[in-house]
């Protein structure tokens, strides 16, 4: 995005200033400055509100350390200490904004789809500026798969984003054709 910072960020960085923490005075030099599109400003501000309470009830320490737009979605990045829990908690809620952005427009913030032309965007009909949607295999529309191995055992994960409810439902990968390999 460009270098002049919309009033939408700054809003939210005051808003949520114990988690972006800036310098004195300077709310354009917080490092974890927004550097995406005012329709995700809800998102994220969901996001915050979900963060500030898993470090709340933990009172570990939480520090955003980028927030861009990559591939057409949200990539939100942190440090800090907090226990198993809480980071879990933290990881959840930025998995939903993450998910949100796969299906929110990111100029206006309506139900959007991702776009090619160029490069990945995730857009509304009326900001799509001629991108085609990406095609999406029937079935796998905003599902999340997760590999992860354990020693020799591997698993996969499988949770669909659902934008209404702002919630994942765990989905059988079985049901998807995906088995353990």
């Amino acid at each position: 995005m460009s270098g002049v910072v919309g009033d939408w960020r700054g809003e939210l960085i005051e808003r949520h200033r114990d988690l972006f923490h800036p310098p004195a005075g300077v709310l354009q030099g917080a490092e974890g400055l927004p550097e995406c599109g005012p329709g995700w400003r809800d998102l994220l501000d969901r996001c915050c509100v979900r963060i500030r309470a898993a470090v709340e009830a933990d009172g570990g320490t939480f520090r955003f350390t980028q927030i861009k737009e990559k591939y057409g979605t949200a990539r939100l990045y942190w440090t800090g200490r907090l226990s198993p829990e809480a980071s879990a908690r933290v990881e959840e809620a930025i998995d939903l904004a993450e998910a949100r952005s796969a299906c929110t427009c990111e100029v206006c913030g309506e139900a959007g789809v991702l776009r090619s032309g160029g490069w990945l965007t995730t857009r509304c009909d009326q900001h799509a500026e001629g991108r085609a949607a990406v095609e999406v295999r029937p079935g796998f529309e905003n599902i999340h798969i997760v590999r992860y191995g354990i020693g020799q055992q591997r698993r996969i994960t499988c949770r669909r984003y659902h934008r209404e409810n702002d919630a994942f439902l765990d989905v059988d990968p079985a049901s998807l054709g995906i088995g353990e390999d």
